[in-house]
């Protein structure tokens, strides 16, 4: 016998993002797409910088 779960995450980012689509497409909100979309692009970015910084700081200690 075999027991299946799953389980299914869905981050406040995302709940976000899809909320303000949802409310800019029936004219709620008059926000720009930028603003709207920001849940989905701004995590993103971070975790680009903080990768690239990172990446930085390990190749300056690889030259010492």
């Amino acid at each position: 016998m075999s027991t299946q779960s799953t389980t299914s995450s869905t981050s406040i980012a995302g709940l976000l993002g899809v909320l303000f689509v949802g409310l800019k497409l029936t004219h709620v909100i008059d926000w720009s797409w930028w603003w709207v979309l920001a849940p989905f692009w701004i995590p993103l970015t971070l975790v680009f910088l903080v990768l690239l910084a990172v990446g930085s700081v390990a190749m300056i200690k690889g030259r010492k």
